[in-house]
């Protein structure tokens, strides 16, 4: 007799073009669902670029003709994963904006909502020209169209409440196959000791002594990087005479920026314009983003746009109190 379908060893593609614990929340996502899929039926991992082992998940990698444009890179993935995926399996499930898959996973804002939401009048219509002149955007377009289109056993998971109602606003045929599957933590490692805080200060290369803000992100403009670094300046303003100057004064303000460090150019000219030169520390990305966690006084997160702050809750279940943009 067969096994009831609840019991079922199931063979599940799973579809994520960046398949690295270094990417950040939506890859961290991802790659935690993979590791608890993997106990009870067959993984495979479709992706460009892996940075993973973990037993029982088999991995594919799909080639990369061309890195940019990105849109072009986008229909290559979604063509050559459907093309690999379309027999042998009983579910596929995408992280990535693809016309396949029974499981839509979705981490990021729709892109109808970017370009339209919040404009009425002439400015539709000067998106919709955009829209209609650029070969990217009505790329894209496609593609979130064919990815939300209501097919037969379809379900499109949204990351958290507010993209989910982003997601029923901006295509009202997802409805009935939504639902709402946050990402979590396994563990809650509290405060670190001030050993350990020590310890990850110097395996970080941050100076011991005084507070150390954290910033981590891979898009440092879109988290809101430079407005951090407005306030850092505005914050040593208010510090006592010398204080934000004197290498030995006993407040000096240090900021850790975790993330893409391919971003860290682009904020050069503001750092020295605000004197902070010495106190920003480009750390790159961090295979195991815990030590900064435990090197840091506190996360600041002045997000401009995010469907959830995994990085927060990460930061509170390490002890650190966080600072973070309003909701709306």
């Amino acid at each position: 007799m067969d096994a009831s379908p609840s019991l079922r060893r199931l063979r599940v593609a799973v579809l994520s073009r960046n398949f690295d614990p270094t990417g950040g929340g939506a890859e961290r996502y991802a790659i935690a669902l993979v590791e608890q899929l993997a106990a009870r039926h067959e993984i495979h991992v479709f992706a460009q670029r892996i940075h993973h082992q973990f037993p029982g998940v088999t991995y594919h990698h799909v080639t990369m003709p061309m890195a940019r444009p990105r849109w072009i890179n986008q229909l290559w993935f979604a063509f050559a994963t459907w093309r690999a995926t379309r027999h042998g399996f009983d579910v596929v499930h995408s992280h990535e904006n693809t016309w396949h898959g029974q499981v839509q996973t979705v981490h990021v804002l729709p892109i109808r909502h970017n370009l339209f939401v919040g404009r009425t009048g002439l400015a539709v219509a000067l998106r919709w020209l955009k829209v209609t002149t650029s070969v990217r955007l009505l790329a894209y377009l496609w593609l979130e169209k064919r990815r939300y289109a209501p097919q037969p056993g379809r379900h499109i998971v949204a990351t958290s409440n507010t993209l989910r109602d982003v997601l029923a606003a901006t295509h009202a045929e997802t409805v009935p196959m939504l639902e709402v599957i946050t990402p979590g933590i396994d563990t809650a490692p509290g405060a670190p000791s001030l050993e350990k805080k020590r310890a990850a200060r110097e395996a970080l290369g941050l100076p011991i002594q005084g507070p150390v803000l954290l910033f981590v992100a891979n898009d440092f403009h879109k988290k809101g990087l430079a407005s951090l670094l407005d306030a850092m300046a505005q914050l040593e303003k208010a510090c006592p005479s010398g204080a934000a100057t004197d290498p030995t004064a006993t407040f000096q303000l240090h900021l850790a920026v975790v993330g893409n460090a391919a971003q860290a150019g682009d904020f050069g000219v503001q750092i020295q314009r605000l004197g902070l030169g010495r106190r920003v520390r480009f750390l790159g990305q961090l295979r195991e983003v815990g030590t900064a966690y435990d090197a840091a006084d506190a996360l600041v997160h002045p997000t401009l746009e995010d469907t959830f702050g995994m990085v927060v809750l990460e930061a509170m279940a390490h002890g650190l109190p966080v600072v973070v943009s309003a909701a709306r």
